[in-house]
């Protein structure tokens, strides 16, 4: 009888431990950001977080993604890949912040062109109005509608803040029909010079963030970046694999 009892007290114990709380996980701890603001004149992170290697601090700098050591010594610039997945975690990080980024400029603030039809897929363009490629995908963009593909127009004009693009860039904007403005302006043809309160410099400033560097650049519905033309039908293929592929893993 003794060892039964004894037995019970056992089980009973065991199960009272297991029922315990787990304690609080503990925060986790953060590299010493010191020396990385003052070579940055002072400049603070967008967000710091635990890369998925140890000792490493994953820090997002505007559309930068850098990794810190805990002691705040060293920066590594670089994508980290995963060998297992064979995913790229730094570019689909990039890509996560690409795709907020775009989100949140809203399509009121945006030229867009859309299919007649049901729209399969969404693609928004880093654009300058006297880029030759750009040109020539604009020309084609009846068969990106057809295509199911709506293009969604940001401005990137590549001279910069005041030169001749920024200010066609404007008066398309400015414009009474900004579609109609955009197809004549992309032809060649003159468009009024009109001056009215637009998103071209924000909308070039968050290229730059985001790391566009020429035009036509397309952002996916995913937030992957392709710099360069691609024809309608290449696009609506890539972007139907795009779409297949698995979500990646973080």
């Amino acid at each position: 009888m003794y060892k039964i009892f004894l037995i019970a007290a056992v089980l009973y114990s065991a199960s009272t431990l297991a029922a315990d709380p787990e304690p609080a996980s503990v925060p986790a701890k953060q590299p010493d950001l010191a020396k990385l603001q003052a070579a940055l004149n002072g400049e603070k992170p967008d967000s710091v977080a635990p890369a998925v290697i140890p000792g490493l601090y994953e820090v997002v700098l505007g559309g930068q993604v850098l990794y810190l050591s805990e002691d705040g010594r060293y920066v590594v610039q670089g994508d980290i890949l995963d060998l297992g997945s064979r995913d790229n975690l730094t570019e689909n990080r990039r890509g996560e912040m690409r795709g907020k980024a775009i989100e949140a400029v809203g399509e009121n603030n945006m030229v867009i062109f859309a299919p007649e039809g049901s729209v399969k897929h969404t693609v928004t363009v880093f654009t300058d109005i006297d880029c030759g490629y750009c040109r020539k995908m604009h020309s084609q963009m009846t068969a990106y509608n057809k295509e199911g593909i709506k293009i969604r127009y940001l401005w990137f004009p590549r001279e910069g803040i005041g030169s001749e693009s920024f200010n066609k860039a404007v008066a398309v904007w400015c414009a009474d029909n900004r579609q109609d403005a955009m197809t004549k302006a992309k032809r060649g043809e003159n468009v009024e010079r009109k001056t009215c309160d637009n998103p071209v410099q924000a909308q070039y400033e968050l290229g730059q963030k985001l790391g566009v560097r020429g035009t036509p650049s397309l952002i996916l519905e995913s937030g992957e970046m392709i710099p360069g033309y691609v024809p309608p039908t290449q696009l609506a293929q890539l972007l139907a694999e795009s779409k297949a592929k698995p979500a990646a893993q973080p």
